[in-house]
């Protein structure tokens, strides 16, 4: 992990956002999301990890993140999220380059993909819960 400032490429490095507003960069690896879910980086307490991903099918889990909320901006491509609701779900279409969502603190969601899209998540990691989707 490093404090360089950069210049940094999304893809190939994460930013993680502490409480007291400093950042650090985190170098992405294959192992990257086992070594997050096995406490590699600490317990990201109040912070936040910025990070994008690139979808060509739909989530197959449901994810919730109960410590805060989940910010989703589109890049390029359409998707619908899906916010669970007791009442039925919620769907978000997100479809110009630059629309965003933010998804409420607790709230489970998943996506589907209409068309190959890249994301910008800024997520309150700690404690982020999956199951598996069920649509």
């Amino acid at each position: 992990m490093s404090r360089a400032t950069g210049p940094h490429n999304i893809a190939t490095t994460y930013a993680r956002l502490k409480p007291d507003a400093s950042a650090e960069a985190i170098p992405v690896s294959e192992s990257f999301w086992q070594d997050l879910g096995a406490g590699k980086f600490g317990s990201f307490e109040n912070e936040f990890l910025v990070t994008t991903q690139s979808f060509a099918q739909n989530w197959p889990v449901w994810e919730m993140h109960p410590k805060g909320e989940e910010i989703i901006i589109l890049l390029t491509g359409d998707m619908d999220l899906i916010l669970e609701k007791k009442t039925g779900n919620k769907i978000v279409h997100l479809q110009q380059q630059g629309d965003w969502l933010m998804v409420p603190k607790g709230q489970w969601h998943t996506a589907r993909v209409n068309a190959p899209s890249t994301v910008i998540f800024i997520t309150a990691g700690e404690g982020t819960l999956h199951r598996q989707v069920d649509l």
